[in-house]
């Protein structure tokens, strides 16, 4: 071989050794690539936030990520290895789990919701979808599931649907109680007007009073109800809840009896709440007597109050509360305590564990929620079954410095006779002839008037003096307000009692919660109108002229 051809050979070798380098060269690019994009994809799968579970065809653990051990508890070198079952909770049945694996194994992709249990025994529900891995040559060699901890949305949502069941129930009860309100305040009325008539040793006289005692009861059970759709009429002071509760310790250990020790643990130095006195002593009342029944034989109840400030995350986790500072108000015993069932259920109207309709109407717990929720707080409920229950409400704290010093109305007899003369303007035509009846026998004069227009006309064409109306809040064709500003440009020293059967919210909206605005809630007593007519006969007007 000459020296050319050897020349020729070594060019040819050079080239091909040059182009078989350049060819490893991009090999190696590629798998660096490729290395780097495997890297960047477990980086992806490590950081989710959803499980990622990868098992043989057998369910033998292959892989997991970073979210498996957070969620489940048990660390990766625990987990591969073993089969899947490991978090198997025992929630599901055997027919459950052939489904799913009937899907899987077929080549479907199986999507679903399961219960399944942690490392320290806690169970908690994940959706998921589990898909099958195939080879070159289709045959199933192994199983990926893609899983995400929903127990809290759950959680969340049932507690939503809670809050929407019980919104419900409250608008059915504000609704009915109108017209409750009306037919109770006839048959109380005239019930009482004919007990004054009869002889007390006459059998009927004890059967009026019976009817009366139901007729009051019922009244007490729509309360109870408006309490609980937060349609309670109320006058809100701000009050030191120590207060409050040190002046009823004496009540409440009557109400509980000798067989239960009660403790009391007051908070120094206490914030200020804004709210009805007689609703803390409501709900006061009904958590003692709750907790009373949940006590077999000797036990021990405990109220405490405290001061505390909620966060963003506390109250993420708590619907319905805001983040704030609170004052608490808590009542324990360590009664026979309360399953998750009865815990779901334990606000709502007319439910109770207590056998026997003569042990109350259910109504208890329910009305403290409302009153609750009627005052913007909200309320929690610790309990297990055989560890007691502890109910906490949160009050928010009120920026006043000094308590307004809470007064208690004295009991007195029925105001003596006078003879003003009362128009009374009320559409309902059984309420305004009751009323008119009773403030006749009270000894007043009295026009009636079923319509605005009518009692504007009484007005006109009266002689003599009008020194009083007694006018329903809603009327067709005017409501009572408008209906007392024209009498008074009529009778400029004309005062005026508002009466109703609606709800709180319907009569603050009309500005009759405002001070010196005389309001009397049906259904009322002979006793209440007695003593509401002479209120606001001798109170003295108003530069407006309001009516008070």
């Amino acid at each position: 071989m000459s020296d050319k051809d050897v020349e020729n050979q070594l060019r040819l070798t050079n080239t091909e050794l040059n182009r078989r380098i350049a060819l490893l060269e991009k090999t190696l690019l590629e798998k660096e690539r490729i290395e780097a994009e495997c890297k960047r994809l477990i980086m992806a799968i490590e950081q989710t936030g959803e499980v990622i579970v990868m098992t043989d065809d057998r369910g033998i653990i292959q892989f997991v990520n970073q979210a498996f051990e957070r969620t489940t508890g048990y660390k990766r070198k625990e987990a591969v290895g073993q089969n899947i079952c490991i978090l198997k909770s025992g929630e599901q049945g055997k027919l459950f789990y052939r489904d799913l694996w009937d899907t899987i194994s077929s080549g479907k992709t199986w999507v679903g919701r399961m219960i399944n249990k942690r490392k320290d025994g806690t169970l908690y529900t994940e959706g998921m979808t589990i898909s099958p891995v195939s080879d070159a040559s289709g045959r199933i060699v192994d199983y990926v599931a893609i899983k995400r901890n929903i127990t809290e949305n759950l959680r969340l949502a049932a507690q939503y649907q809670q809050t929407q069941k019980m919104e419900a129930i409250g608008r059915l009860a504000d609704g009915v109680a109108h017209d409750f309100n009306n037919m109770l305040g006839v048959i109380i009325g005239y019930t009482e007007l004919v007990l004054s008539k009869i002889d007390l040793i006459q059998p009927a006289h004890a059967y009026l009073e019976e009817i009366l005692k139901a007729a009051k009861r019922s009244t007490d059970i729509i309360s109870k109800l408006l309490a609980f759709a937060r349609r309670q009429t109320i006058a809100p002071r701000v009050l030191d809840l120590n207060e409050v509760v040190d002046n009823t310790l004496k009540m409440l250990r009557r109400l509980i009896g000798e067989n239960i020790g009660l403790k009391w643990i007051p908070e120094d130095n206490l914030w200020r709440v804004n709210m009805d006195p007689t609703q803390v002593d409501q709900v006061l009342a009904n958590l003692l007597m709750n907790a009373r029944d949940a006590i077999a034989g000797v036990g021990k109840i405990t109220i405490e109050t405290a001061k505390v400030t909620l966060d963003d995350i506390y109250c993420a986790n708590h619907m319905g509360s805001i983040p704030g500072e609170y004052v608490i108000l808590a009542i324990s015993d360590d009664g026979c305590g309360m399953d998750k069932e009865t815990l779901n259920k334990v606000f709502e109207p007319f439910f109770t564990t207590k056998a026997g309709s003569h042990q109350g109407t259910g109504l208890g717990l329910a009305t403290v929620y409302g009153i609750v929720k009627q005052n913007n707080g909200f309320i929690d409920v610790y309990s297990e079954p055989g560890k007691g229950t502890t109910f906490k409400i949160y009050l928010h704290r009120h920026a006043a410095d000094e308590a307004v010093e809470t007064r208690k109305e004295l009991v007195s007899d029925i105001p003596q006779r006078r003879s003003e003369t009362v128009l009374v303007a009320e559409d309902e035509i059984l309420i305004l002839k009751l009323t008119g009846k009773v403030l006749e026998e009270l000894g007043y004069t009295v026009l009636l008037a079923n319509t605005p227009d009518k009692a504007i006309r009484l007005a006109k064409e009266h002689t003599g003096e009008i020194h009083l109306i007694v006018a329903d809040v809603i009327m067709p064709e005017m409501n009572g307000r408008d209906l007392v500003k024209q009498l008074q440009s009529i009778y400029p020293n004309l005062k005026a009692l508002y009466m109703s059967s609606y709800s709180a919210s319907v009569i603050a909206r009309r500005g009759l919660h405002d001070e010196g605005v005389h309001f009397i809630q049906k259904p009322f007593s002979k006793k209440e109108l007695a003593d509401k007519t002479r209120r606001a006969l001798e109170k003295e007007m108003t530069k407006e002229g309001n009516g008070a």
